[in-house]
């Protein structure tokens, strides 16, 4: 990524990045969106954001880091929406294979894999969702995860108040997955 960036051969590190971290952040779209279909529009105006913001990208943090921003703010935009407007097609934008191959593969390893904790998962607000999601799936540092949440609302939110929210997270999950099924 690092290098198609390097020599401004912007459309090949859109595809790099969409290969590299598009199935993270389509996992990531789904748990907060917490529909299929829903999260596959999310994951078209993530990659169709990608690749507006690209050139305007300044390597303050890693393109990690900055796409989960990225996404962040799209699928924030996109809850806020009353009617759903949808992205241009798949095949009109650039990278346009990477992103079918990363949805494919996506589909097809979500097959059968609702259990309790991601019926439990998915009963959490997008900000807890995004802060689970970021801390425990994608070991995001406390600072990234800041930076990332910070985005959207313009607000700065600390490290540690990420922290102290994590623990009553993990709390309640716990109390969560110990109560008898119903």
């Amino acid at each position: 990524m690092g290098g198609y960036l390097d020599r401004g051969e912007l459309h090949e590190a859109a595809g790099a990045i969409v290969r590299e971290l598009g199935p993270q952040i389509l996992g990531y779209l789904a748990s907060v969106v917490r529909d299929e279909e829903p999260a596959r529009e999310a994951f078209s105006r993530f990659c169709e954001r990608l690749w507006i913001a690209l050139p305007q990208f300044r390597r303050e943090s890693s393109v990690r880091t900055w796409a989960y921003r990225l996404a962040w703010n799209t699928v924030m935009s996109f809850l806020r929406e009353p009617f759903r407007k949808r992205a241009r097609p798949l095949d009109d934008l650039p990278a346009s294979r990477e992103m079918a191959a990363v949805w494919s593969t996506h589909t097809r390893e979500r097959v059968g894999q609702v259990d309790r904790l991601a019926a439990v998962r998915a009963t959490l607000s997008p900000e807890d969702q995004t802060l689970l999601v970021l801390r425990y799936d994608r070991d995001l540092s406390w600072d990234e995860i800041a930076w990332i949440l910070a985005a959207e609302s313009g607000e700065t939110v600390s490290s540690q108040a990420l922290r102290k929210r994590f623990e009553r997270l993990k709390q309640t999950l716990k109390q969560s997955l110990a109560a008898p099924a119903v």
